[in-house]
């Protein structure tokens, strides 16, 4: 298994607070994709090859039909989804009738689950692996609307149908910014068609997943078309330092990058006094990893002090490892002039490694949540990073502790001795 089953639960309910904090009305170009339903086509590989019985006892075709069945019946109500199929009708050796093998399925749309079940049902191992062309028609099914996108390929091997490279068709499909995403399911796939998978989906920002069990595919697809349903915000690219002084300057928002395995990025924010900065970084194992790793995310002075931070570690069984941090900055006595706003520099480090034969190039996705807001009233009385000023509110809980077990002691010996005397 390249990407691992289930995402940290801290690192959703981190990313979701700092998505209500950072977007509390959505952001502009989201505004009008929010009242729309999320679009996912599932896209099969239907080809000769998945005749293979290597899952489970099974077909690799057997194993796909059966996690369909239980994509389907978990499917949210709000997601509109529609399914492909590629090398499903011709089973003979033209390689021109061949290459254009693909069809919609079933369309794009409210699902029948009953319906939808029936067509994956007639389904039989036939042709060839046109992944290219079937992206190329997935993207056109999907065409229209500002709402959420998703394609979602299934395949137990690589394209047979170049020239038309499907790198290069997911790298156009990215290129048109149409906020499509192509995730890619390798069923027991060998080293060619794992580099094709990852690159085309490293081409459009989505995962990769390598896939040997059933319940494997059923829940990593069920996985993905819930995450279509999630409000989306489209991250800005851009692209950390070597050190702070030559890091990007970010304003509140959304970022992307990419990060080498082992390596430290730089970025910088501006506080003001009274206000406190919120981050939030999430790196994706996009391929196949060691166990046992971490991400850091550390607030720094331009100066080098730390001031605050935050890190988490996982042990191979996560697809995505996120750390926050919140730093308040005290308000200034004096009102001469305006307020001077502090450099923070922002340090991303990760301590991913890669068994042998696994390409490093490029590094892996970065997402960055960055937010500066009015702060709390109370904020640097709150031990969020660290007592600090919070000691006084820890000496109130041991006083009030102290002196209720002393209470609820003169209460306890009181009624034994009134017991006593009668």
């Amino acid at each position: 298994m390249i990407i691992r089953k289930r995402p940290a639960a801290g690192a959703l309910v981190l990313l979701a607070a700092l998505a209500a904090g950072l977007f509390p009305a959505g952001a502009a170009a989201d505004e009008s994709a929010a009242g729309q339903s999320p679009k996912v086509e599932l896209v099969l590989d239907v080809s000769g090859s998945m005749r293979a019985r290597d899952i489970d006892g099974k077909s690799r075709m057997a194993a796909a039909k059966q996690a369909f069945n239980a994509v389907l019946d978990a499917v949210p109500e709000e997601v509109q989804l529609g399914i492909r199929t590629l090398g499903a009708d011709y089973p003979g050796d033209d390689r021109k009738r061949g290459c254009k093998d693909t069809r919609q399925l079933y369309p794009v749309g409210p699902l029948d689950r009953t319906e939808a079940k029936t067509a994956v049902a007639t389904l039989a191992p036939t042709g060839w692996t046109p992944i290219g062309p079937a992206l190329l028609g997935a993207a056109d099914d999907l065409e229209g609307g500002d709402a959420t996108r998703r394609i979602v390929l299934i395949t137990d091997g690589e394209d047979t149908c170049a020239p038309l490279d499907p790198c290069e068709v997911a790298r156009d499909i990215a290129a048109k910014s149409i906020h499509l995403t192509i995730d890619t399911l390798g069923l027991v796939p060998d080293a060619k068609t794992r580099d094709q998978l990852m690159c085309i989906a490293e081409a459009t920002g989505g995962t990769y997943t390598s896939v040997q069990h059933t319940d494997e595919l059923s829940e990593r697809v069920s996985q993905l078309v819930d995450r279509a349903a999630d409000p989306v915000v489209t991250p800005v690219a851009t692209e950390g330092a070597q050190r702070c002084a030559d890091a990007p300057q970010l304003k509140p928002g959304l970022y992307s990058d990419r990060e080498k395995f082992g390596e430290h990025r730089w970025y910088r924010v501006d506080v003001l006094p009274g206000q406190e900065l919120r981050a939030s970084v999430s790196v994706s194992a996009d391929r196949a990893v060691n166990n046992d790793y971490g991400v850091l995310l550390r607030a720094v002075t331009v100066h080098g002090r730390e001031i605050v931070r935050g890190s988490e570690a996982g042990t191979g069984r996560t697809d995505v490892i996120s750390a926050g941090l919140r730093y308040p900055k005290a308000p200034r006595d004096d009102a001469d002039g305006k307020p001077a706003a502090e450099t923070v520099c922002l340090q991303v480090a990760n301590s991913f490694s890669a068994p042998a034969g696994i390409k490093t190039e490029p590094g892996l996705p970065v997402e960055l949540a960055v937010d500066v807001v009015e702060a709390p009233d109370e904020a640097a009385d709150v031990a969020f990073f660290g007592l600090g000023r919070g000691w006084w509110f820890l000496g109130v809980l041991v006083l009030s502790g102290l002196l209720a077990g002393l209470l609820w002691g003169w209460i306890s010996r009181w009624r034994i001795a009134v017991w006593r005397t009668n």
